[in-house]
């Protein structure tokens, strides 16, 4: 029987590199979720007309956030893959952020990795060599997205490969309870 999606090592013990699950397709309005309690993938929202998502975004399984959820990943490649589809990605650095809905403020980081396969060499071995404009702008696309939905998203800082890499480590210690439902996963990622 196949492993369901959540349920997957968030590093790849032989490869090194880091699962992502997308969840959203880049170039999509619609924003699809995995509901854990159905094992399925659900339609969330649809996003205001001419605001899409500009690359692919998911989640790292086994992984949770401040927020609760699996860490979101944003997934630098030029295709967009499809919901479910797990992607071998190499970390090269996170958004740190907070996001605000209530009067309750959280940490809501969105880290960012490339697609790396023997067949795809990576673009992008960090952060720093991702054009400041373009970052900009990815930025700016979830302070909009936010904002639609009530909440306040406010970048506070960017790092590189290593601080991504800790917080994933630091999630896959927060994962491994049961009522998670999340396997821990003892490797290492690749930098």
């Amino acid at each position: 029987m196949a492993t369901p999606v959540n349920e997957l090592p968030a590093v790849d013990a032989d490869s090194g590199r880091v699962n992502v699950v997308v969840d959203t397709p880049q170039g999509s309005r619609n924003k699809y979720k995995f509901d854990e309690q159905v094992g399925q993938w659900r339609l969330s929202k649809v996003l205001p007309l001419g605001m899409s998502f500009p690359y692919d975004f998911g989640f790292i399984p086994s992984t949770r956030g401040d927020d609760g959820d699996p860490l979101d990943v944003l997934l630098l490649a030029d295709e967009p893959a499809f919901p479910g589809c797990v992607v071998p990605a190499r970390l090269i650095g996170v958004l740190e952020a907070e996001q605000t809905e209530g009067g309750k403020t959280i940490r809501n980081d969105r880290l960012v990795a490339v697609v790396e396969t023997p067949y795809n060499p990576v673009e992008y071995r960090s952060l720093d060599e991702v054009n400041q404009q373009h970052l900009d702008e990815i930025e700016q696309f979830f302070v909009s997205y936010n904002k639609v939905e009530g909440r306040q998203f406010k970048p506070r800082a960017r790092h590189g490969a290593d601080r991504a890499q800790e917080l994933v480590e630091q999630a896959i210690c927060g994962a491994g309870t049961a009522d998670h439902g999340a396997r821990r996963s003892r490797a290492r990622v690749k930098k």
